[in-house]
Formats: structure tokens, C-alpha cells, sequence
């Protein structure tokens, strides 16, 4: 049997993510495989080289101590370049390059311990891309390089940009590797807002995360009888703006309980966990 873990996007709603894969590490829960986009990318990466509790907890001490610069470090600038076209991006991606080179544990995608794919889009067809050599750490900015907001990551001489546009659960590219299992841990989206986001950068987010929700409905009723696919549900209601990186105690907190309520109960199956995403 082999197991996949399919890890979604969802910028700040990555630490949720975190709490879930805490829940399956204590439950023995192991990949055999990990595919991730955009913030799941980079979560993956982490775990491709060790998916138990004490490497999850490494990562959860990560998110606990970023902040927004740590992602998103604007400048006036920077701000302007972008506005005006003289540049594709409004946000650096030194400081995301930085942490990703500092914490990944192997060079190279093919290197890892845990084979791991990133999903990244095309940005001349509009197809997602499946990387799984070559460099990680640019391997997994291109899979996050949210579209405006950081730079195109150049792949093989193609642009690319955010796995998440067009998949932001991959669990399709699990399908096809021959995954007999895949747990897929969507990161969900602010399901409880009161109001909408007051900034340009939180309304784009928040929009991409109701898009990749639907997405992932679709995708369950497409592949849940081809597979044993287990969707582990995100905390909802949730309320918090998609660039506020301090909750990240929270989040993991609300997604580690969440994940193992759901476990504990013997996992409802694939059509309750649509009705948890809506």
C-alpha cells in the first residue's frame, strides 16, 4: 500500500496544516510520498525529509516564530515598481528564498528522503506543472510565487507561478504516481469572516482560497472511487485575515484538534467531508 500526503495552499492557513500533520504523526499516520502546492509546498519540504512528531514539531516551532515581514516584506518602492509595470511582482521573495535555503535538508527535489513533488502553473499555457527534480528551494518558490504579489520562477525556461491557480490540492498527481491512500490536508480559507479584507494583497488571497475550495469538491467526487481518499477538515468557522502571521500558535492549535476529533471518530466518510469544506 502505498500512502500519499497531499498538502494545499493557503498562505498563513499553512499552520493549520501544521496541527494536522501533528494529529497523523501521533497516530502513526506515515507518507510514502508527499505532493504539495504553494504553502503545502513548502510545508512538504520540510517533511520530505522526516514526516514524524518531532519533525513536525520543528516545523511548527517555524511558524510559530514568523511574522508577515518574514513573507511579505513590502516597500514603497518595491510597491511601485510593480504598479507601474516595471516589474511582475510587488513582494521580494528574498526573504521566503532565505528560510527555505536555511531549513531544507537536501538540495535538490530528488535527494529527499520522502519523494516530493510541487505543483507550480505555467504561466504561458495555464497547465500545472509537476516538479520533482531538480532545485528544491526553487522548485518550491515557484509553487508558491503567488501571481502579482512575488516573481515568476523561471523552470526549464518556462515561467512559472503559484501551484494553487490551477490545483491547489493536488490529489489528481497522487492519483496518477499510484497512490493506494491519500490523506489530503486542505488548509481551507476564513470561512467565518465578518467582513471583507480591507487590503488589495488580503483580498486576492482570500479570493484564491475560495477558489481552491471548490476546486477540491469537485476533485473529491472526481477520484473518491478511484482511491482511498481520506480529506481531513479544516477548523471552520475560522476567521482571520489571509496575511496575519501571528495566530500561527492558533491555527496549529484549532487543526491539531480538529484533525483528531475527526480520527477519533473513525473518519466520516468522503461525502461528510464535502459537506466540512462548504
Amino acid at each position: 500500500m502505498t500512502t500519499a500526503f497531499v498538502l494545499s495552499g493557503g498562505n498563513n492557513l499553512g499552520a493549520v496544516q501544521v496541527g494536522m500533520l501533528r494529529a497523523l504523526a501521533e497516530k502513526g499516520i506515515h507518507p510514502d510520498m508527499i505532493i504539495g502546492a504553494s504553502v503545502g509546498a513548502v510545508n512538504g519540504g520540510w517533511l520530505a525529509a522526516g514526516c514524524d512528531v518531532a519533525a513536525v514539531d520543528r516545523l511548527a516551532d517555524t511558524w510559530e516564530a514568523m511574522t508577515r515581514h518574514d513573507i511579505f516584506p513590502f516597500s514603497a518602492v518595491g510597491g511601485l515598481l510593480g504598479a507601474i509595470g516595471k516589474r511582475d511582482h510587488l513582494v521580494s521573495n528574498r526573504n521566503l528564498r532565505k528560510l527555505l535555503e536555511k531549513n531544507l535538508q537536501f538540495e535538490n527535489l530528488e535527494d529527499a528522503p520522502i519523494p516530493l513533488t510541487v505543483i507550480s502553473t505555467d504561466v504561458l499555457t495555464g497547465r500545472e506543472n509537476a516538479i520533482s527534480t531538480g532545485n528544491a528551494a526553487r522548485a518550491i518558490l515557484a509553487s508558491s510565487a503567488i501571481p502579482g504579489v512575488f516573481p515568476a520562477i523561471e523552470i526549464d525556461g518556462r515561467p512559472q507561478i503559484d501551484g494553487g491557480v490551477v490545483d491547489d490540492t493536488p490529489v489528481s498527481h497522487a492519483v496518477k504516481a499510484g497512490a493506494d491512500v491519500i490523506w489530503a490536508l486542505p488548509t481551507g480559507f476564513s470561512c467565518s469572516a465578518r467582513t471583507a479584507p480591507t487590503s488589495a494583497l488580503a483580498m486576492t488571497l482570500h479570493a484564491i482560497g475560495i477558489m481552491a475550495s471548490q476546486r477540491l469538491v469537485i476533485d473529491i467526487e472526481r477520484y473518491r472511487n478511484k482511491c482511498d481518499l481520506r480529506i481531513v477538515p479544516p477548523p471552520c468557522p475560522l476567521e482571520i485575515s489571509p496575511i496575519d502571521f501571528s495566530q500561527a500558535p492558533r491555527l496549529i492549535e484549532a487543526g491539531y484538534t480538529n484533525a483528531m476529533t475527526w480520527l477519533d471518530m473513525g473518519r466520516p466518510d468522503v461525502r461528510a467531508e464535502v459537506t466540512l469544506q462548504n
